[in-house]
């Protein structure tokens, strides 16, 4: 990045707000560049942006990049995401002026030009294997630079400009552009499809990250996926399910609804136990590449153990909100079929097994679940529903658009049909608004359920709407109970 971008330039974030962006702008904000940013939304990470000193406008208008060119020596370089459209009065302005407009990849690609870096990707837990490859190479005392799509418990941000050697980055692949980065150490989590608004199929995602891939100097998979297994050649494997013929290892010895104990192998010799705070198979898959990733980097295993101990999932990963009418109200960000599958995996254990990382022992699971996308939901409707009969009660909100037009026939009302007829005794309303939603919430949980709101969309406001007098609550009009 220094022979194409100087402190002296400045750079304007479009949409700074967003989880990618304003990691990127912290990191450069605290590296001494000039970074200002438009964004309507008043978010906590957009205030801990204002806090860092850099200026966040509430607006987007085409006069903000006049002001920018007239205020700086040097013309500024404007930065935008996938989901900035093209008629956005900002970009119109840069375009028209001739300004230099890089994608927010093209960033990260810098950044990871500039030092050895690890970079995370797969279809599932990415956010969670790059938050724990960050946590553990801190507390081994190498403060790496960090750019997550959620907030790192161990930094309280998704951005962080270490002073250590290594960059952890989380490569997403949801519009290709991860084939931009070389890193020293790629990383693969899982594969199967899934942004079909994106990619024309499985064979058109596998040959994306193929090239990811081959951008790297080295490459560690999970040997437990079928098409990685398949489709890729990796310079090391991990396996949960195996130590022989893999290079790292972590068999499970216990599986609780607060804790996972398991056995580590390197070169299928056993190094030692290990005991996380997170429950799940796969989070234990998820901790197993990072170890692996951090012993690939050179960190000795005596100084990983110590970071095992200080493990917390990012930000809206079984994300623990509070206590309502003694609901304990959980967030998660899963929205795919096997992330729902594996989410409500582990509630269950929670339920089921008398342990639980939450203050008190949930009785009853009650699932509340925002498909994300039209074309998601479509592609992947009976899925959703196998995933989902799993709780025993479901309160679905409206599709979260994500900006895509309305599929004929693609609603939560045909998840609901689906599920019924997947498990007709399953307990399942529908909601046509998220006021609605939180009236469904009120009037049929229980206490002592875990209320788990899923999805990567504005479900995460139940709570907000829930503890807060002002939100309206309109009396639902639903279908009762399926029987």
């Amino acid at each position: 990045m220094a022979s194409l971008l100087t402190r002296q330039q400045p750079v304007h974030f479009i949409g700074i707000g967003g989880i990618g962006m304003s990691a990127l702008a912290l990191i450069l904000a605290e590296r001494g560049y000039r970074v200002s940013g438009s964004e309507p939304k008043r978010t906590p990470i957009v205030q801990r942006l204002i806090d860092k000193g850099i200026q966040v406008l509430d607006s987007q208008e085409a006069s903000t990049i006049d002001h920018l060119i007239a205020a700086a020596a040097s013309p500024p370089l404007v930065v935008v995401s996938t989901a900035i459209p093209e008629s956005n009065p900002e970009l119109v302005a840069a375009q028209a002026r001739g300004l230099s407009i890089w994608h927010r990849s093209d960033i990260l690609a810098a950044l990871i030009a500039e030092q050895p870096a690890i970079a995370v990707a797969g279809s599932h837990g990415k956010t969670t294997t790059s938050t724990v490859v960050t946590t553990l190479l801190a507390a081994a005392g190498e403060d790496p630079t960090a750019v997550i799509g959620g907030v790192v418990p161990c930094y309280g941000s998704n951005g962080h400009a270490g002073s250590g050697r290594y960059l952890v980055a989380e490569a997403d692949e949801s519009d290709g552009s991860l084939v931009k980065f070389q890193a020293e150490l790629g990383v693969l989590t899982n594969l199967e499809l899934d942004h079909t608004d994106h990619y024309s199929g499985l064979d058109d995602l596998v040959a994306t990250l193929q090239r990811f891939a081959s951008g790297c100097d080295r490459l560690l998979a999970n040997q437990d996926d079928p098409i990685l297994r398949e489709q890729f050649r990796a310079t090391a494997w991990w396996s949960v399910e195996r130590c022989e013929g893999v290079d790292f290892a972590a068999l499970p010895v216990r599986l609780d609804g607060d804790r996972t104990i398991a056995d580590f192998y390197e070169g299928g010799a056993l190094v030692g136990r290990i005991t996380l705070p997170l429950p799940g198979l796969h989070n234990l898959s998820n901790v197993t590449g990072a170890l692996a990733a951090c012993r690939l980097a050179g960190v000795e295993f005596s100084r990983l153990q110590r970071g095992l101990e200080q493990l917390q999932a990012p930000g809206r990963r079984f994300d623990f909100r509070g206590d309502w009418q003694g609901r304990q109200i959980v967030d998660d960000y899963a929205h795919h079929p096997s992330e729902v599958s594996a989410t409500l995996t582990m509630a269950r254990l929670m339920v089921s097994s008398g342990r639980s990382p939450l203050p008190r022992q949930p009785q009853r699971l009650t699932v509340v679940f925002q498909p994300h996308r039209y074309s998601r939901t479509q592609e992947f409707l009976h899925q959703f529903a196998a995933a989902l009969t799993v709780a025993d009660l479901v309160l679905l909100a409206p599709v979260y658009s994500a900006g895509e037009a309305p599929i004929a026939e693609v609603s939560s009302h045909a998840l609901a049909g689906s599920m019924r007829h997947l498990a007709p005794e399953q307990a399942v309303l529908v909601a046509d608004s998220m006021d609605e939603l939180t009236v469904l919430v009120q009037e049929h949980s229980r206490p002592d359920d875990l209320v788990l709101a899923m999805g990567a969309g504005d479900v995460n406001s139940l709570w907000k709407r829930l503890t807060d007098d002002s939100v309206s609550s309109p009396q639902p009009q639903h279908s009762p109970l399926a029987a």
